[in-house]
């Protein structure tokens, strides 16, 4: 479906850290921020990056990013939880916020 939309490889390649000085548009870079939150630190979820969702989104399409992206981590837990990752899929640990 993002392919359908006009994801290319090349933008793939910049969702990385430092994303925000990327070529990437500035709504790509408000959702990356809004995935960076949820699945890092829910304190960066400042009056300022919820300003900035709401210049590129609607409410609705931020709740639905969100929920697509706390459903994707969770299912991902419950996978890796009873060991059906694929066996080609790297394991990355990412440190719980305050650790």
């Amino acid at each position: 479906m993002a392919r359908e939309q006009g994801l290319t490889e090349d933008q793939v390649t910049e969702i990385e850290d430092g994303y925000e000085e990327s070529h990437l548009s500035e709504s790509d870079k408000a959702a990356i921020a809004l995935t960076d939150t949820i699945i890092g630190d829910p304190r960066q979820m400042t009056p300022e990056l919820q300003e900035r969702l709401r210049e590129h989104f609607t409410d609705a399409q931020i709740v639905e990013m969100s929920l697509g992206v706390g459903l994707f981590m969770s299912l991902s837990k419950v996978l890796i939880t009873l060991g059906m990752e694929p066996d080609e899929m790297g394991t990355e640990i990412v440190p719980t916020p305050g650790s």
